[in-house]
Parts: structure tokens; C-alpha cells; sequence
């Protein structure tokens, strides 16, 4: 191990993750993944489908997970600086409900592993940002569910500053409550 170093967070599975960044004058390298050390660091997966997304300022995307083929993501940002988080749906869990957020930026390369039957989501804190993912399963777009991005329940403090008009989906814009997620588990 070595070329990463793996922080846990108060929620049980997420792990933020730094690679080790090799640099010169003429710029950098660093592994973005490597099986071998992040198997070593707990994150034992086989991913099979890499995602990339573009968007700009203000852009909020999420909360989404699948319901029948939850996904496990590894999640980074290419440019830009977006704040990501992850709302633990797992049924059980003592952090039902609670989230967990983190900035990630072109600038700190950071990863963000978030285990399956978590919701996922982002918002772009930067002019422009690409975001990159791998996830465990395959998409489905039939099994697609969410969660209301500013649901009090869940209560995640997304750093919008004043005057930051939010561009959402209606989809984005509407999804339900963590109450009709607990009713619809029943």
C-alpha cells in the first residue's frame, strides 16, 4: 500500500480516499485506482461501468440510488470543485438517515467511496466541473429512485452561497421524503 491514504467517516463504509500524487516541473501523475491497494484499504470491489458528467455552476444533481441493483460508486472530480454527499439507506443501519459530505476538487483529488444503499448526490460549487465515477452494477434506468435534495429530515447543509441559483431536474426537484423511502420499505 502507500499510494493511498483512506480516511473513515462517522458513517460506517464511506471512506474518503487521497492518492499519493507524484509531481515535477513538468506536472503530475497519480493512480486514480488500483485494485490491489484499495483491496487493502477495505474497498474490495469490481467495478464494471465508468460514468463522466459535465456541469456548471449551481448544477445540483441527486439524490439517487438504485432500488433493486444498488450500486457501490468510487466518485471524483477531473475539473472543478463540486461538494458530494451520501445519505445511508441502509435498512438496520444505526445512521439510517444521517449523511456525510465532502468537497471534491480537481485541485485536492480526492475520491469518495460510497457503498451500496447509500443516496448520492452533488452540487457544483466551481464555474464548471467534470465529474467521474465507477459503479459496481450496471445502470438501470427503470430502478432509478431519490430522495429530496433539501429534505429537513435528512437535513444535509449543502454550502450554496447566497445568491447560487440551483439548476435541478423536475425529477431532482421532486423526489420524495426520507418518511415516504421509510413507508415504502414497510
Amino acid at each position: 500500500m502507500g499510494k493511498i491514504t483512506v480516511e473513515t467517516c462517522e458513517i460506517e463504509g464511506l471512506k474518503v480516499i487521497t492518492p499519493t500524487v507524484f509531481g515535477d516541473a513538468r506536472g503530475y501523475f497519480m493512480e486514480t485506482y488500483n485494485y490491489n491497494d484499495f483491496k487493502a484499504a477495505g474497498v474490495d470491489q469490481t467495478f464494471v461501468q465508468d460514468n463522466q458528467s459535465a456541469s456548471k455552476k449551481g448544477v445540483l444533481r441527486g439524490l439517487h440510488f438504485q432500488k433493486q441493483f444498488p450500486q457501490d460508486k468510487l466518485v471524483r472530480v477531473v475539473s472543478g470543485a463540486v461538494f458530494d454527499v451520501a445519505v445511508d439507506l441502509r435498512k438496520g443501519s444505526p445512521t439510517f438517515g444521517k449523511w456525510f459530505g465532502v468537497e471534491l476538487s480537481a485541485e485536492n483529488k480526492k475520491q469518495f467511496f460510497i457503498p451500496k444503499n447509500f443516496a448520492h448526490g452533488f452540487v457544483v460549487l466551481s464555474d464548471f466541473a467534470e465529474f467521474a465515477y465507477k459503479c459496481t452494477d450496471f445502470y438501470h434506468p427503470d430502478d432509478e429512485g431519490g430522495l429530496r435534495y433539501d429534505d429537513p429530515e435528512i437535513g444535509v447543509k449543502w454550502p450554496i452561497p447566497e445568491g447560487m441559483e440551483l439548476i435541478m431536474t423536475d425529477k431532482d426537484r421532486n423526489w420524495g421524503s426520507l418518511a415516504d423511502y421509510r413507508a415504502a420499505m414497510k
